[in-house]
């Protein structure tokens, strides 16, 4: 006990020493006030997470504080979003709600940590949750950049500390880390963080391969330097003859880039002869950037013969996602080839930390392509009907492939994704362009609608008034905006072809001496397993129905009323048979001859007031007088409505029936009310199903009891158990 004490005095220890960490990362960018801001939101979490521990047994705490530092240092995040990282679990793991943030921290904070709050579930098996949370990520972004720049940041500590968590949870984690996440770090530039995704993603997915790469790097490390120092000599000289201040240094590359090459082309370690880049970072101002880029570029391809097939130029066309950077590959002293990467201080920043650095030069450049990029996602999420999964394999289609620059006849630059057809293209245009579009021509040369588009193409589209949409464009178009745009032309086209059906099938059934009315267009489209009404009016539009079909639905029908009138006869039969027998059904009584079952939407139980209907195939079913469907089956089925009531029993034995139960969230909640069912009332529970949301707790019980009067007193003493609010009985199981 006392070891333990001594322990919680380290840990406090501990827990200040990291605070002050991230208060000296915080430092840059710290205004008038902020301190305090960030010292009440540690406080807080802190006072939030006392009681929890992470899975290797450390203080949750660190969780937190370790999120807050990546986004100041490794991202470069300012104050909001240091108080998001320290706050973004205490409203999904402790009892403090986003209405308690908000009066202490404002709108914007409970904006962002309501955008972080993980969907309960999120590391259940199915995917289609994942993806849904991802889409609610990606809502709350269409407001605030910072969610995502969180999120990520919160991921990459989950990942570094992931050895203590069960297999199947590092699998799950780890996969999603690479499919989503590690990609979403590539858009927004954050490089560093991306290979380190990648890398912490294979060393749980393929951890043979992840350690063979690492062993290799490491045995060659000497050798390797040596050649980078040999290698940078010259240009380190050259630079300071010119008078450019800039520094130099080799760069490993990551171990997930390196088995990328290694299967891209099927060769073994040895022969992968980028395993480093030498990178030059010049220290210049804005205006000569792109001047002194292009004179150290020069500098290099003097001292080293370039590849001329491997030049990158993305300091006069920069990346989408703000990434500029000069590349080319040059053939070093001892015959290999070395990539070589140029780029400017400021450059080297955004590259480092993406657009977190752009909000710090916005003044000297606005045209950052972030507004662009947000707009995108805005296009993606503006379809309301796309299912999760699609969702997300759009979202990466389109906004983590790599991108090709297409002209316009006048010259304007259209960016669109890798993969993208001429369809795609008049589609990113305008809507109307593109749902009328009958050809394209590439380069002057007239091309058809699938043509796939290369880096560089000057497109011009031509259109015909008399073009609409068809269905088979969804199959060669890849931006979300094309095909939501499709999707939703050939549903208002659906639409229109239904209105004629309608009227044609009027007309048709006016032939047959057939009523037009909701019923009978309802048992046409059943009978023709068609799904709505509108299915059946467009099939009958297209002549897939004809009057000859709508004939033998009228023999069907009329087979079915004869094969009607007969079970009506029998039913008859029966309630005369138990009318006479006696007046009402005894339930419970062993020798009652009567089959019954007691009906599950209500789940009667000795003491409810209840009647017996005559199924069509399940024999009497037994329902309460107060069942959500009483009504309905008394109104529309009175002739096979019967008496019942509970017979009087010595041993009577236990029936089914649901209890919800709401309440305020606290520990130790469920064992309480399991007690007093199973323990002081010697209740046995079917079945339990519990959530929590923001603090309110709710559950459903299915519990088996003698009767209403056991029932009454077990509510009565559940409602005793402090934090129930209310307890009550359901009406359905399901």
């Amino acid at each position: 006990m006392e070891e333990y004490v001594i322990d919680i005095e380290a840990e406090n220890k501990e827990i200040r020493k990291r605070y002050r960490a991230l208060l000296r990362a915080c430092k840059p960018t710290l205004q008038k006030g902020d301190k305090q801001q960030i010292r009440n939101a540690f406080d807080l979490a802190l006072e939030s997470h006392k009681d929890m521990r992470r899975k290797s047994g450390e203080p949750y705490i660190y969780h937190p504080i370790a999120v807050a530092q990546i986004a100041a240092e490794e991202i470069g995040l300012g104050t909001t979003s240091i108080v998001c990282a320290l706050l973004h679990d205490v409203v999904e793991d402790t009892s403090v709600t986003l209405q308690d943030i908000e009066e202490q921290f404002g709108k914007k904070v409970v904006r962002i940590i309501d955008g972080l709050t993980k969907i309960s579930g999120i590391f259940d098996p199915n995917s289609s949750m994942q993806a849904e949370n991802f889409r609610k990520m990606l809502l709350t972004l269409a407001d605030d950049v910072r969610v995502i720049l969180i999120k990520l940041a919160d991921r990459l500590h989950n990942m570094r500390t992931m050895e203590f968590m069960a297999r199947h949870k590092q699998l799950k984690i780890a996969s999603e880390t690479s499919y989503l996440y590690a990609p979403l770090a590539h858009r927004l530039g954050l490089y560093a963080i991306k290979s380190e995704l990648e890398d912490l993603s294979m060393k749980y997915t393929d951890p043979d391969t992840y350690k063979f790469i690492a062993k290799k790097l490491n045995e060659k490390k000497a050798e390797r330097e040596k050649f980078i120092a040999d290698f940078i000599g010259p240009i380190k000289e050259i630079l300071g003859e010119e008078g450019i201040t800039a520094s130099v240094f080799g760069r490993p590359k990551s171990i997930h880039s390196i088995w990328n090459k290694m299967r891209k082309k099927s060769i073994p370690f040895e022969e992968v002869y980028d395993l480093f880049a030498i990178r030059i970072i010049i220290d210049t101002v804005d205006e000569k950037e792109k001047t002194e880029c292009w004179k150290v570029y020069s500098i290099v391809t003097d001292l080293y013969r370039p590849n001329p097939d491997r030049l990158r130029d993305w300091v006069s066309s920069p990346k989408a996602n703000g990434y500029e950077s000069l590349h080319t590959t040059v053939m070093g002293p001892r015959g290999q080839w070395v990539e070589v990467q140029i780029r400017t201080k400021r450059m080297n920043e955004i590259a480092e930390k993406g657009f977190a650095a752009h909000w710090k030069y916005k003044e000297s450049n606005s045209d950052n392509g972030l507004d662009l990029w947000i707009q995108k996602i805005r296009d993606i999420l503006s379809n309301p009907e796309q299912n999760a999964m699609d969702f997300v394999d759009d979202f990466k289609m389109n906004l983590f492939s790599d991108e090709i620059f297409i002209f316009t006849p006048k010259g304007t630059l259209i960016q669109l994704p890798n993969g993208a057809t001429a369809l795609d293209f008049a589609f990113e245009i305008h809507t109307d362009i593109g749902a009328t579009c009958i050809g394209a021509k590439v380069n002057h040369k007239l091309v058809p609608l699938s043509h796939e588009l290369q880096n560089g193409d000057q497109v011009e589209i031509i259109t015909s008034s008399k073009q609409t949409p068809k269905e088979d464009w969804l199959n060669f178009v890849v931006t979300a905006k094309a095909k939501s745009k499709i999707k939703s032309s050939l549903k208002e086209e659906k639409r229109r072809v239904a209105e004629d059906g309608k009227e044609i099938l009027e007309r048709k059934l006016k032939t047959l001496k057939i009523t037009y009315n909701t019923d009978n267009i309802n048992k046409i489209a059943n009978y023709f397993k068609f799904p709505s009404s509108q299915e059946l009016f467009y099939n009958v539009a297209k002549g897939s129905i004809d009057i000859k079909n709508l004939r033998e639905f009228v023999a069907a029908e009329r087979s079915e009323d004869a094969n009607q009138n007969q079970f009506q006869t029998h039913i008859n039969g029966l309630v005369e048979k138990i009318n006479k027998k006696d007046d009402t059904i005894l339930i419970g009584d062993d020798f009652q001859k009567v089959d019954y079952t007691l009906a599950p939407c209500c789940n009667p139980i000795p003491g409810d007031d209840i009647f017996g209907f005559l199924t069509v195939n399940d024999g009497i079913k037994i329902h309460r007088t107060s069942c959500p469907n009483a009504s309905k089956l008394m109104a529309n089925y009175g002739y096979r409505i019967l008496k019942a009531r509970w017979a009087s029993m010595q041993n009577r034995p236990s029936f089914l029936t649901g209890l919800k139960i709401v309440g305020i969230d606290d520990v130790g909640l469920v064992n309480k009310i399991t007690t007093v069912i199973s323990h002081d009332f010697n209740v046995n529970i079917r079945s339990l199903s519990i959530s929590s949301n923001e603090g309110i707790f709710e559950g459903d019980i299915m519990v088996f009891v003698n009767d209403t009067q056991q029932l009454d007193n077990l509510i009565k003493n559940l409602k005793q158990i402090s934090g129930i609010t209310g307890v009550t009985r359901y009406e359905s199981e399901n």
